[in-house]
């Protein structure tokens, strides 16, 4: 949803979509986040950085924040405007922010860092924040040590934020230094529709070839009958949320 190719610019054409089957983010995640900056007496400015539909933006505010948000596909923030109304927009990357020096109280990127090239992102995070603001990342994450979700994964990709958490945390740069994190598990009861539709939502699947399709929607028909998950069915669904925060020095 930020930048990195042309899957990031692909969710708009299924913004509905994306904002029905997408799960929310765990809101003891995103205070967490920003515990940092609440607490002065005074209302947070937030920027939502890969914003899309406002998943992440509605939780900023049920938190006691303003915010501002940015996703460089003008279809989703149509969408945002519709599900948040009155949260001012701009169409922008977390490289390119159309932001002024200094703005924000802190920049949240919502399952958005692994479309980034981290050491621009970085350097341009830290120029929109104030001194001693606060960078959050945070991710929804299926969560794999369920045998069939593990399975699930094989068939729709494990996405580009398991090949970045591969590799450790998050890569940042100047003007940050070292990532907490802190992790949330639960589980979200969804129906073979919505499953469906949330592998849908997914850029690999939007930028498919139908070939591609066709493979994929067929091997998850055959997972979904041997769950025994018919129209009417139901399972629960576990995730994982993993929210890594720090903060731009005070000089």
């Amino acid at each position: 949803m930020v930048s990195r190719d042309n899957s990031s610019t692909s969710f708009g054409t299924v913004a509905d979509m994306y904002e029905s089957a997408r799960p929310e983010y765990p809101s003891a995640a995103v205070e967490w986040l920003l515990e940092p900056v609440l607490g002065s007496g005074e209302r947070p400015l937030v920027a939502d950085v890969g914003a899309g539909t406002g998943k992440l933006t509605r939780i900023i505010a049920a938190a006691g924040c303003d915010s501002v948000a940015v996703d460089p596909d003008p279809a989703m923030l149509d969408a945002l405007r519709d599900a948040v109304p009155g949260v001012p927009t701009h169409v922008g990357t977390a490289e390119s922010l159309p932001l002024e020096d200094g703005l924000v109280d802190a920049v949240l990127l919502g399952q958005a860092w692994h479309w980034v090239e981290p050491v621009a992102a970085s350097r341009e995070i830290g120029r929109v924040l104030r001194p001693g603001g606060t960078l959050g990342l945070i991710w929804n994450i299926r969560d794999e040590t369920e045998p069939w979700v593990r399975r699930l994964n094989s068939i729709v990709s494990r996405g580009g934020a398991l090949a970045m958490f591969d590799g450790g945390p998050p890569p940042i740069a100047e003007p940050f230094r070292q990532l907490d994190e802190e992790r949330w598990t639960w589980s979200r009861t969804v129906t073979r529709s919505q499953l469906i539709d949330l592998v849908r939502s997914r850029s690999f699947y939007i930028t498919a070839t139908p070939d591609e399709t066709n493979r994929i929607d067929q091997d998850l028909t055959a997972l979904f009958d041997e769950l025994g998950l018919t129209a009417s069915a139901t399972v629960e669904l576990p995730y994982v949320t993993r929210a890594f925060r720090t903060t731009r020095p005070a000089r």
